[in-house]
């Protein structure tokens, strides 16, 4: 049995998930010099599955390499990576975090009055000589009518920078979602129902 798992994430939405199912963790925070923005760079003609499975998996690999460096003792290495697609227009397959206000605006606009998918991946390094236990978790999010009003004193509120799609359900981005399908916590960003399934599964104790 386990008494902690390593979190290879900064989210802090993550950390306050694995809190709520009594999971202690310990951080593995990026290293000076580790290149994780170049990960998180969609391939062409990716579609959204596939990308969100293959950067968690490349983040668990720098995750593990981490470990190794840091001469901790050993423990299982959790990653998560969420994104946003809107099924059926190829220029919003991937909907990831907005590089400036215009962008967010331009993915908010895209959403409005739309449904689409957040999907977010998890994988679980549960020891150093097997592979690594993946899943992805996909929900459906309603979006309501949003007025280029709306959008721009969204956008001034900071929150949608930093997230998935740009908004984020756990704030003020909650008040424009009449309703979901799936796994209010995986839109979040760690479906904890299967995360809790994975961490049973690896022997992991609770608090």
């Amino acid at each position: 049995m386990y008494p902690y798992i390593y979190l290879a994430s900064q989210s802090p939405r993550r950390q306050e998930l694995l809190r709520q199912i009594g999971v202690k963790f310990e951080m593995l925070v990026a290293q000076a010099g580790e290149d994780t923005e170049s990960i998180e760079e969609p391939l062409p003609n990716e579609n959204a599955r596939d990308y969100v499975q293959r950067v968690t998996f490349a983040k668990s690999a720098i995750a593990l390499q981490r470990w190794q460096q840091s001469g901790k003792p050993w423990a299982p290495i959790l990653c998560a990576d969420t994104t946003v697609s809107l099924p059926g227009s190829a220029s919003g397959e991937i909907l990831g975090k907005p590089s400036d206000a215009d962008d967010a605006a331009r993915i908010l606009e895209m959403l409005s009055s739309k449904t689409h998918e957040v999907l977010t991946a998890v994988v679980l390094t549960v020891d150093q000589n097997t592979n690594p236990l993946c899943l992805v978790q996909v929900s459906e999010v309603q979006f309501a009518h949003l007025s280029k009003a709306q959008i721009e004193s969204y956008i001034a509120s900071d929150e949608p920078f930093g997230k998935a799609g740009a908004y984020g359900i756990q704030g003020l981005g909650g008040a424009f979602i009449p309703s979901i399908k799936g796994s209010y916590s995986g839109i979040m960003g760690l479906p904890i129902y299967e995360v809790n399934q994975l961490l049973e599964f690896a022997k992991v104790a609770r608090i």
